[in-house]
């Protein structure tokens, strides 16, 4: 194993922080009751939980989202300051509560339902981002998740665009992926699950399998993208970029939360790349980062560094 813990690499990350609670039912629900269930709390928001796992693993990350002016968002806050993640350029809002989500698993700890309230978001506006445009400058990467505002990511575009920055872009919901269309081909990297991959490919893809699953990859290349990531729950992750396609199984893990594994996947394959690791080899750190995260009842992992994460690397 080589020696990361000097890792190189500055992301800027914007988007979706709050607080994740998650329920799950050891019976079957039943609807108009009270149903018996283990309840758990933790930060999250896509944009929150990459920065955590970023730093975690040893980069330079600075964060731009919103909170509320209120309990939570201080605590949010003060939890990013003490995962080395720089939070001076979040805003504290005094229109909207911290955002939040509410998940609800099923017996088989399959998301059922959610929803989410992300309204605090619209403090982060094209003004907002303008005033910080040196930390475009700064970063090796820029991170977005699509719940931002259709101007905001216009904005974040444009000015990674003229940084001349790399965008990884998360493309969240099924609902929200298509925020991502008027942008492709300025995407260095796009990450989706199947359901999103579904909403966002131009011409429909019914995506059942790995074979599957890469013909959407392939989709996003055609688009412009450079590297697309479809992941396939405990089926692995698909890829492609214009050289090349594949398919990387995952690690069988025994899944107690599925909240965050995404983010984990996302997360280590920013690192993988910004270290200059091979793609293969990245998308391997990231499917064992998901598999610690699922593992563990909460959104990140407070164990994951570099070194435990290639302790536990399967190749």
């Amino acid at each position: 194993m080589d020696d990361f813990h000097n890792s190189t690499g500055t992301v800027l990350v914007i988007g979706s922080a709050g607080t994740d609670v998650i329920g799950f039912t050891p019976q079957e629900a039943k609807s108009g009751v009270s149903n018996p269930a283990q309840i758990r709390i933790s930060f999250g928001g896509v944009s929150r939980n990459i920065a955590e796992n970023l730093s975690r693993l040893g980069l330079d990350v600075h964060l731009i989202t919103a909170v509320g002016k209120d309990d939570i968002g201080d605590s949010l806050i003060h939890h990013a300051e003490s995962c080395g993640i720089h939070t001076e350029s979040c805003i504290h809002s005094d229109d909207n509560a911290t955002g939040s989500y509410i998940g609800i698993l099923n017996t088989a700890r399959d998301l059922q339902f959610a929803m989410d309230d992300m309204r605090v978001l619209s403090a982060v506006n094209s003004s907002h981002l303008l005033k910080n445009k040196e930390l475009f400058k700064k970063a090796d990467m820029v991170f977005l998740d699509m719940n931002l505002a259709p101007q905001t990511i216009k904005t974040i575009f444009n000015q990674a665009k003229m940084a001349k920055k790399p965008v990884v872009a998360d493309t969240t919901s099924s609902s929200l992926a298509q925020r991502l269309l008027p942008y492709m081909s300025q995407v260095y990297m796009l990450t989706a699950n199947a359901k999103e991959a579904s909403a966002l490919c131009e011409n429909p893809v019914d995506i059942k399998d790995s074979d599957s699953a890469i013909k959407a990859a392939r989709c996003f290349i055609n688009s412009g993208v450079n590297i697309a990531l479809i992941t396939l729950a405990e089926f692995g992750v698909s890829y492609a970029t214009a050289e090349t396609t594949g398919h990387i199984s995952a690690v069988k893990t025994s899944i107690l939360d599925p909240t965050g594994g995404g983010d984990s996947l996302t997360a280590a394959v920013i690192f993988g790349l910004l270290n200059d690791i091979s793609l293969d080899e990245s998308i391997m750190l990231g499917i064992t980062a998901a598999s610690m995260t699922l593992q563990y009842p909460g959104t990140v992992h407070p164990g994951l560094n570099i070194e435990t994460l290639y302790s536990k690397l399967i190749i």
